[in-house]
């Protein structure tokens, strides 16, 4: 099943995120090779979709896991939550209509 893993970053945490993005970006790799991962991205703090010093407000990740707990416990092991970067993390299950 699909699940969402919304997450909303702290407030002036883009240089803990700009460590952590190596680590984030091999781990999301990992779910796409295995052709799980339907999309993944960060949600800009201002709208641009380069918002330089200004950051991030979080990101959004919706892939395939076994089941919630499985994805909860991915979500857990994310190298943003581990660096401090997320200041709350919500995995819910997803449904995809389209495309």
């Amino acid at each position: 099943m699909l699940y969402a893993i919304i997450a909303v970053d702290f407030p002036d945490s883009l240089p803990l995120r700009q460590q952590a993005r190596p680590a984030h970006l091999e781990r999301l790799q990992a779910l796409q090779n295995a052709g799980r991962l339907v999309l993944a991205g960060p949600h800009p703090a201002i709208d641009s979709s380069e918002p330089g010093a200004a950051g991030f407000s979080g990101s959004l990740v919706v892939a395939e896991f076994s089941d919630l707990a499985a994805a909860e416990d991915w979500a857990a092991a994310d190298p943003y939550q581990v660096a401090g970067v997320y200041q709350h993390v919500t995995v819910k299950p997803f449904k995809q209509v389209f495309p």
